[in-house]
């Protein structure tokens, strides 16, 4: 779907704005007169303070802060923000995605690009909320539009707009850095919009929205239709210790971290109870349960609708995948609330009841156009010098991994390989679960985490180096951090590599040390 919208450059050639402004004016940029926009506030400060600031920064480098609202259409109501350094800027604009349904601003990442000098913007997506509550969406189609891709996009243009107005000099790079649905608006801006950004950092994209999400109907049938096939949080911990050891050392490391899953084969038959029932076996229907998380949720052919779960940190399912209950993980909420407010308006869908063809049918035609962010041909975004970065953590309880692996073979498949790796590279991350967090490294420079070997060795430097030297990071140095007699310490590192590369131990050294691997194919 191609934006109706003026581009921004022609806005400056409309005059919207008013003349260049300096810094010192950050009040005047409230004068500003852009389409479709209200500027609400424009003040020089040092803090982040307000209704949906929680909890509030203070003690931040001296800032413009700018807040505004966006009706593209008569139903829209996007609130966004833009931050401008008044001291320090170094020349560049960065702008954050959103989670789940969206609903709020990413103040903290916006705080973390400040400090790092960038101008930075991000927006609610057009609703406020929680990010789980899909509500706002049921008979709000421009509002669905505006979650989708209006609301990022409209954003971008006008904080390159604010920005250009208060520096008197656009921004002489532009970047986006999201993670889960700002994975999914990182490759909506690459797919739809390629003028917007010139470097894009895509975690763990929920891109393949609609089959996501629908496939959680089947994986739903698949392990609760039989109210005996729920798995109970306390048998987590034998299901990964089980998978632990058919694959932890396959890599060279004994470390509770699966190196590469692609080279695991584990059968959960093995676990199978061979007397009564207990914490440490699986019975016949949670053996079925497991072997259809593992396998994705799947049609009424047989055919997968969405990839499953990776072995390796089952206790990390605990809250997105089993739930205090049946159908009380947040992945339940998730499904739920999409189906409910944005495909069928039925408050009383139930996952359990329903026809899966038929709903990924409806689903595809209500929110498919607005939502999925699938298109492997990327060459607009290519030509203009464009690069991308994604990632996603092998554990990742939440959007399958595999997902970002089949993106990237399809953007292969239709661009050529030679092409795509011109311009893309994927990193998957052994041990990391959504975004953040796992028992592998999960700080590499992504949302602004810190990496101890210094910010050329983090994911978004890697990133700019690409866009401004040309030259590719083929390896990251991610790093893990523990609690040592009360504070964080830097326990282990480990070198990310391109995909399909992996890393491997070298035989000798330290293995909590990055130094002691290199990355090859298997």
């Amino acid at each position: 779907m191609r934006s109706r919208l003026i581009p921004a450059c022609l806005l400056a050639a409309c005059c919207w704005f008013a003349p260049a402004l300096h810094a010192a004016d950050c009040a005047a940029l409230k004068s500003l007169k852009l389409a479709d926009t209200t500027i609400t506030m424009a003040e020089t400060t040092t803090e982040a303070a307000g209704p949906h600031v929680d909890p509030p920064a203070h003690g931040l480098p001296e800032f413009c802060r700018v807040t505004g609202v966006l009706r593209p259409t008569a139903d829209s109501e996007i609130h966004f923000e833009v931050w401008l350094p008044a001291n320090g800027w170094n020349g560049r604009f960065l702008g954050v995605g959103n989670g789940g349904f969206a609903g709020s601003i990413y103040y903290r990442q916006m705080e973390g690009n400040l400090w790092r000098g960038f101008a930075t913007a991000g927006s609610d997506a057009g609703h406020t909320g929680e990010a789980g509550d899909a509500s706002w969406a049921l008979d709000h189609p421009e509002k669905v539009k505006d979650f989708g891709w209006r609301a990022v996009h409209l954003t971008t243009e006008r904080a390159k707009d604010i920005v250009s107005a208060y520096y008197g000099k656009p921004a002489a790079k532009a970047y986006f850095d999201g993670c889960s649905d700002g994975g999914r608006e990182a490759l909506i801006e690459a797919q739809r919009f390629p003028a917007d950004y010139d470097g894009i950092l895509a975690g763990a994209p929920a891109n393949n929205w609609v089959h996501m999400v629908s496939s959680g109907i089947a994986v739903a049938q698949a392990t609760r239709s039989d109210p005996l096939g729920y798995i109970p949080s306390a048998k987590l911990p034998a299901i990964e210790r089980a998978t632990l050891a058919e694959c932890d050392e396959r890599d060279g490391v004994k470390d509770g971290i699966i190196g590469d899953p692609t080279k695991c084969r584990f059968h959960p038959e093995t676990l199978l109870c061979k007397g009564a029932d207990s914490p440490d076996c699986l019975t016949q229907p949670q053996v079925n349960s497991l072997k259809a998380l593992y396998a994705g949720g799947r049609d009424s052919h047989g055919k997968t609708i969405f990839p499953g779960f990776v072995l390796g940190d089952e206790t990390g399912w605990k809250d997105w995948i089993i739930g205090a209950g049946p159908g009380q993980a947040y992945g339940d909420g998730y499904v739920q609330n999409y189906f409910r407010y944005m495909v069928t308006g039925d408050a009383k869908f139930a996952a359990l009841t329903a026809n899966v063809d038929q709903l990924l049918v409806e689903a595809e035609a209500a929110t498919g156009a607005d939502l999925d962010a699938t298109n492997p041909d990327l060459a607009p975004f290519a030509a203009r010098g464009g690069k991308l970065i994604i990632y996603h953590g092998w554990n990742d309880p939440a959007i399958s991994p595999w997902n970002s692996i089949a993106y990237n073979k399809s953007v292969q498949q239709t661009m050529g390989a030679a092409k795509a790796a011109s311009f893309l590279r994927l990193y998957m991350v052994p041990g990391m679960e959504h975004c953040v967090g796992g028992p592998g490294p999960d700080f590499f420079g992504q949302l602004g985490t810190p990496t101890t070997q210094g910010p050329k060795f983090g994911v978004f430097d890697a990133l700019v180096g690409w866009v401004e030297k040309g030259t590719p990071a083929e390896t990251v140095v991610a790093t893990k951090y523990s609690k040592v007699n009360g504070e964080n310490k830097a326990t282990m590192t480990r070198p990310l590599c391109a995909y399909p590369q992996v890393a491997k131990y070298k035989g000798v050294g330290d293995t909590n040390d990055a130094a002691s691997f290199s990355c090859a194919k298997e």
